[in-house]
């Protein structure tokens, strides 16, 4: 799959693109908007120069030469092999947009969304070529951090599965299947358990978010850049996984018990972890911290393609 189309051309479309041309694949960026295709097309500029001073791109000007902008929905879509939507998260959009590219696109083209939590059979379904049709979750950027989560419908045909697991494979990203559709996939819904505790701590006083930040920067966050949390307790008890739960496993039911709550978080909750990271970082400092933690990423990134991730 050599040609390619990115459906909007937000943060998310653009770092798409950006996947998509580094691996040589001719790309058709789209957006109804043509100011937001412009700034798309001079964000990327930017985004391949800052990687290549990284060392995690060559020839900048290359790959900036295959993203090619395109004036209309039905133009983006001739003759390619893998569209990718990233437009909002809002069911009837997707199901619009999922309707008009299923009308146009060539019968053996794959259309993946990036929608983070909407599941595929919720927009696809009326479709005539349903069978091609399953979600493709980035990870934001996509371009520095390579997990896909791959779920498809009860409809999405195992071959479409399996063809878009190659082509991410190609890619260089890190494809996860997702064998049962369950709102927010796996990541989200991991690190949704982790901030629902995050913030039932800071509600009871027990750690400010500075240090709760810290005991996950500094500690968890630091094995968790490298290895995933079952290779981390296989590698934490003598004998292994096995070991390791009949040492703690009892530990952590009690622990579990303690943490049973479906509460949303409060506003007053909300406003304290923000009135603590302001002070922390003023609003004003928000852009250059990003940038900070893109370049953070980026060195990372550059660490683990040296030495490699097993």
């Amino acid at each position: 799959m050599k040609k390619t189309a990115v459906v909007g051309a937000g943060l998310i479309g653009q770092a798409w693109a950006i996947v998509f041309a580094r691996a040589g694949c001719d790309v058709s960026l789209w957006d109804d908007k043509p100011e937001a295709l412009r700034a798309a097309l001079s964000t990327i500029s930017k985004q391949l120069s800052t990687l290549e001073r990284h060392g995690l791109v060559s020839e900048p000007e290359a790959i900036l030469s295959r993203i090619k902008p395109a004036v209309s929905l039905v133009d983006s879509l001739l003759n390619v092999d893998y569209i990718q939507e990233n437009l909002p998260e809002i069911l009837e959009v997707k199901s619009n947009i999922f309707r008009q590219i299923d009308a146009v696109a060539p019968p053996e083209a794959i259309i993946g969304s990036s929608t983070s939590s909407i599941p595929a059979s919720s927009f696809t379904e009326p479709l005539l070529g349903r069978h091609r049709c399953l979600v493709v979750h980035p990870v934001n950027p996509p371009y520095l951090i390579p997990v896909v989560e791959i779920c498809g419908s009860p409809w999405t045909d195992t071959q479409v599965i399996t063809r878009t697991r190659t082509f991410m494979d190609f890619l260089k990203q890190k494809p996860v299947i997702v064998n049962e559709e369950v709102e927010g996939f796996v990541l989200n819904r991991l690190q949704g358990a982790l901030l629902r505790e995050a913030f039932r701590l800071v509600q009871r006083g027990v750690v400010s978010v500075e240090d709760l930040d810290r005991t996950v920067r500094d500690g968890l966050g630091l094995r968790w850049s490298f290895m995933g949390p079952f290779e981390t307790i296989d590698l934490n008890a003598p004998e292994g996984i096995q070991d390791y739960c009949e040492r703690y496993g009892g530990v952590y039911q009690k622990i579990s018990l303690d943490q049973i709550s479906t509460e949303p978080w409060s506003g007053n909750l909300v406003q304290n972890a923000e009135l603590q990271r302001r002070r922390l970082l003023p609003r004003e400092g928000l852009p250059n911290r990003r940038e900070w933690r893109d370049s953070r990423l980026m060195a990372l990134v550059r660490h683990k393609n040296q030495f490699g991730n097993s």
